[in-house]
């Protein structure tokens, strides 16, 4: 019971052991084990300890962009959708949804009968308010290219109608992003200060970039949720830190556990590791505008060159799986699980090399540990294996300040974290397509834009499905984004933190909704 990790194998700064086909962390325990963890009490204050949280954070959704308020908000606000644990989408706010044929036009249900906290009804009028706060040529909420094919949004009493510049069968899944919460309206617009919310939980007091105190919400709609009396999150950057929080019992929950020191932890009585598995990956970025990278032998040769079980083995220390040179893995619908896999082949790497006229490649690696704990070592890494292709990597410690500023985007050839998204358009649209702001690679492939397109908005499964294992084949043969690693979310629980038996893999900490979703055992 003290390593929940399952086999199998969604932030920039600014902004899952594997599982089932859905992705979530599954916990295989004896049926008696199973009831006695399933049965919820109500009571306690949680204490969470997070490695996340800025003085500038706000009330303002357009700017939520660390995990601290991410977990905040949600206990907070409520969202049209949500992200179950299995990873498929249920309404929250929404009690249904419909699409015209052509999936450009959505129609929303609201549920009835839900307030805030300030017992001011939900309306119809709130949802077009809190979305249209994202949208306009003035808007810089971090939502907007999400919200950017809407073309209008009507509200007549608790029915919504979202019209779409392009059909896009996803929709209500982007409905469910941390940015979108529903917010109480006045003559159109929301007060992006207020402290006012529908969710589980009210917020009693917070300062930005160092805590916050929550209490449970005594109107809250859903009647098996927030558990806990009460809420304590507390801002602790230092990993010892935050692990001397959890062995002493100063704290209940940590995010992230150092995995270099995680072994402590799975020997401490009192003490669970929670990892889930879900779209979290480290990648090498490459510039393909950009000499030697530009030729396509040459990436091909460098995604030969590196060993990814040792990666994961190494910097992961186990806590994850090999990525396969795409963004998409097992939690998505539509991963393509049987595509031939890139593995550590130096011959076959010389070969790629030989395509492009050369007998040797000399290049430089920008890495920090800004972009992922680690990255530094898994560059090292990299360097050491390539050698036997005839590949020369010089690893260039760039400094963690201004990492994402100085050095991603900035450096042809750079070490990146990446959190993921639920569905694989929104990853394809963020960070694939051409001319993309977040396109790190600049890569560009007609074919992969025209299914794009297509893919988004076909709602027959199986055409979609084959759509989409021809983009990840495309992305892994073609495009400039080297994926070694899946990285789990590995989380420090004391042993009187119950759960549900699948934890949900979107994001950290249940998809942000361990506040609600969890309890006292």
């Amino acid at each position: 019971m003290t390593d929940f990790l399952t086999h199998g194998g969604i932030s920039r700064r600014g902004l899952l052991k594997g599982a089932t086909a859905l992705g979530a962390a599954g916990l295989i325990l004896p049926a008696s084990v199973r009831r006695a963890m399933a049965e919820p009490k109500r009571g306690g204050i949680l204490r969470l300890a997070q490695a996340a949280g800025n003085t500038t954070d706000s009330y303002d959704p357009a700017t939520w962009d660390s995990q601290f308020v991410q977990v905040l908000h949600t206990a907070r606000c409520g969202y049209l959708t949500e992200i179950a644990p299995d990873g498929s989408l249920v309404g929250e706010l929404a009690e249904s949804w419909e699409p015209a044929p052509d999936a450009t036009v959505w129609t929303f249900k609201l549920r009835e009968g839900v307030t805030y906290h300030s017992g001011k009804a939900v309306t119809g009028e709130d949802v077009v308010a809190s979305i249209n706060h994202h949208r306009g040529a003035d808007s810089k909420s971090a939502a907007k290219p999400i919200v950017e094919p809407i073309t209008d949004i009507k509200a007549d009493g608790n029915t919504v109608v979202f019209t779409l510049s392009a059909g896009n069968a996803d929709f209500p899944f982007i409905m469910s992003d941390y940015h979108l919460p529903i917010l109480p309206s006045a003559d159109g617009k929301i007060d992006a200060t207020t402290k006012d919310g529908c969710g589980a939980y009210v917020i009693d007091s917070w300062e930005p970039g160092v805590g916050a105190k929550l209490s449970r919400n005594p109107n809250y709609w859903k009647p098996n949720r927030a558990w806990f009396d009460g809420i304590e999150m507390n801002v602790v950057l230092d990993s010892a830190a935050r692990q001397n929080a959890l062995l002493t019992g100063e704290v209940d929950v940590i995010d992230p556990v150092d995995l270099n020191t995680v072994a402590l932890l799975e020997k401490a009585p009192g003490i669970k590791i929670l990892s889930v598995a879900g779209t979290q990956h480290y990648t090498f970025a490459m510039d393909c505008r950009a000499d030697p990278f530009k030729d396509n032998n040459v990436r091909l040769a460098l995604k030969y060159a590196l060993d990814r079980q040792e990666m994961v083995d190494k910097i992961l220390h186990g806590y994850g799986m090999v990525g396969n040179d795409h963004p998409v893995g097992p939690s998505n619908r539509y991963f393509y699980a049987d595509m031939e896999k890139h593995t550590y082949d130096p011959d076959k790497a010389k070969f790629y090399l030989k395509e492009a006229g050369l007998d040797s490649l000399s290049v430089q690696l920008s890495a920090a540990d800004a972009a992922f704990t680690g990255a530094v070592d898994a560059a090292v890494l990299f360097s050491e294996k390539a050698a036997a292709a005839g590949i020369s990597i010089e690893v260039v410690r760039e400094p963690n300040d201004g990492y994402w500023d100085n050095v991603w985007m900035k450096k042809p050839f750079c070490a990146v974290y990446w959190g993921g998204r639920p569905t694989e358009d929104w990853v394809f649209t963020t960070t694939y397509a051409s001319g993309a702001p977040w396109n790190d690679t600049f890569w560009s492939n007609a074919r992969f834009d025209e299914l794009l397109l297509a893919a988004r908005s076909e709602l027959d499964e199986d055409k979609r499905r084959e759509m989409y294992h021809e983009m990840q084949s495309i992305c892994a043969n073609d495009g400039g984004t080297i994926v070694p690693m899946f990285a789990s979310y590995v989380m420090g629980l004391s042993d009187k933190i119950g759960h549900e038996e699948t934890v949900a893999g979107n994001w950290t900490l249940d998809g942000f909704r361990a506040l609600e979703r969890w309890w006292f055992v």
